[in-house]
């Protein structure tokens, strides 16, 4: 996996044109990662200026930056609908499949996404595949027990799993105290059939796979944003 960043200017440009989406009176999911946090920075920009929004976050980080910011948060229990979730992504297919996860926050991701009328994902060029698993692993959430077993099946179905771990080489814990299993599958034809064989798994919490969620992908090209949206 990568480690270098993408281009500031490119995170803004494409933050800048998913805010163009944003009305007074949403009620919005706020993602984790780079893409959503400058997305967040320039809310706050517009939050201050008279914007009036809520917004529910998918990790401590970002409630945190939300705060920073004075974005008015609400409690997800307190939510039955959102407008608009932005977020971040790792992967993203031509049919706007998705690998998520490498921020760590892919459950609450997923759960805030699926109580949106719609889901915008922000990403760069690099970003674009072919085939999911081309770029990075798929993160894998299991319960800590269960770890060192979902590990085992997880690599009897061809998969190369690698507990995610902190710099100080303990495993990184997920805001639901969970763990994440990087399982490297490669360039997958039928994603979908490989996210249904991982959850049936004893231990796992979720994948990185986000199949049939995306609505919106915002992509930072030279000087201007590209439109992805699924074709029906």
């Amino acid at each position: 996996m990568s480690t270098a960043g993408p281009d500031p200017s490119d995170l803004d440009r494409i933050a800048v044109a998913a805010l163009a989406r944003v009305d007074s009176g949403m009620l919005l999911g706020l993602g984790t990662g780079r893409a959503a946090e400058a997305f967040l920075r320039r809310l706050g920009e517009r939050v201050r200026g008279g914007l009036q929004i809520r917004g529910v976050a998918t990790s401590e980080r970002s409630a945190a930056l939300a705060r920073r910011e004075n974005i008015p948060m609400v409690p997800f229990d307190e939510v039955e609908r959102l407008d608009v979730a932005v977020d971040g992504a790792d992967e993203v297919a031509p049919d706007l499949g998705l690998i998520k996860g490498l921020g760590g926050a892919l459950l609450r991701e997923r759960v805030v996404a699926y109580e949106a009328a719609e889901f915008i994902i922000l990403v760069t060029p690099e970003k674009l595949v072919e085939k999911l698993g081309s770029r990075v692993p798929i993160p894998v959430e299991v319960v800590p027990f269960a770890s060192t077993s979902a590990a085992r099946h997880l690599t009897a179905l061809g998969g190369k799993p690698a507990i995610r771990k902190n710099a100080d080489g303990y495993p990184l814990q997920t805001d639901n105290h969970n763990w994440i299993l990087d399982t490297a599958f490669g360039p997958m034809d039928a994603p979908a059939a490989v996210d249904a064989r991982i959850r049936k798994i004893p231990g796992v919490v979720d994948t990185g796979l986000f199949l049939d969620m995306a609505t919106l992908v915002l992509v930072a090209d030279t000087g201007a944003v590209r439109e992805l949206r699924k074709r029906r």
